[in-house]
């Protein structure tokens, strides 16, 4: 996955990005909703701190519809999730 200095997701952000972020953090009450499923139960994580807001699909889809706030350490899960994903997509591609 490529770093912050490299990427250009900043340049692809609105410009009200800053604004959408205070909003979705508010909607989720400044808590990570990450869900977990331990012993076949949920379980919710209960960060307060070190929030984020995450596009839930992949994207420039910016609607209200499509973020969330995580923690620092379940958005990096996921986005490493994604990345290893799209590496292994390119790959296959590669060797076909």
């Amino acid at each position: 996955m490529g770093s912050w200095e490299t990427s250009d997701r900043k340049l692809r952000l609105p410009r009200d990005w800053t604004a959408i972020v205070k909003r979705i953090l508010k909607r989720d009450g400044h808590r990570c909703t990450w869900i977990d499923y331990e012993e076949g139960r949920r379980v919710r994580c209960v960060a307060t701190v070190g929030l984020e807001v995450d596009h839930i699909v992949p994207g420039d889809d910016h609607r209200d519809e499509n973020l969330r706030t995580l923690c620092r350490e379940h958005h990096w899960r996921k986005t490493a999730r994604e990345a290893g994903a799209g590496r292994a997509k390119r790959r296959a591609e590669i060797h076909r």
